[in-house]
């Protein structure tokens, strides 16, 4: 569970640096400046949420509980989801993945919740 998590949150890292420089080199002239906010703002969620779970993963090693493994779960959802959305809406201009883009973002939540019982649990 630890190499999945600490493994995706280095991806989702990497992913993030890549898409933020996308954003601030090629997307610049050529998107709205509102699409261009969703699109940072993706880039951001996305590393936050990298970290995340790479913390989640380093957690797991001294004390694995099904807490964290659901929260880093819900963490890795998330952001596909959430981060996932925001990139497709603005890359693809289909303006109905906005309403996905919540479900994203309860996950997050989710993720944070359950860090939190894992740590009072533990």
């Amino acid at each position: 569970m630890d190499r999945l998590f600490i493994s995706s949150g280095a991806l989702l890292g990497f992913l993030g640096v890549a898409l933020g420089a996308f954003a601030a080199h090629a997307l610049k002239a050529r998107v709205s400046p509102a699409d261009l906010e969703n699109f940072k703002t993706a880039a951001h969620y996305q590393m936050v949420h990298a970290l995340a779970l790479i913390a989640v993963g380093l957690l797991w090693r001294s004390q694995p509980s099904v807490w964290l493994a659901r929260s880093g779960a819900a963490f890795l959802v998330g952001t596909v989801i959430f981060s996932g959305t925001l990139y497709a809406l603005v890359l693809l201009q289909q303006r109905f993945l906005g309403a996905v883009t919540p479900i994203g973002g309860v996950a997050l939540l989710i993720g944070w919740a359950l860090l939190l019982v894992s740590a009072l649990k533990a």
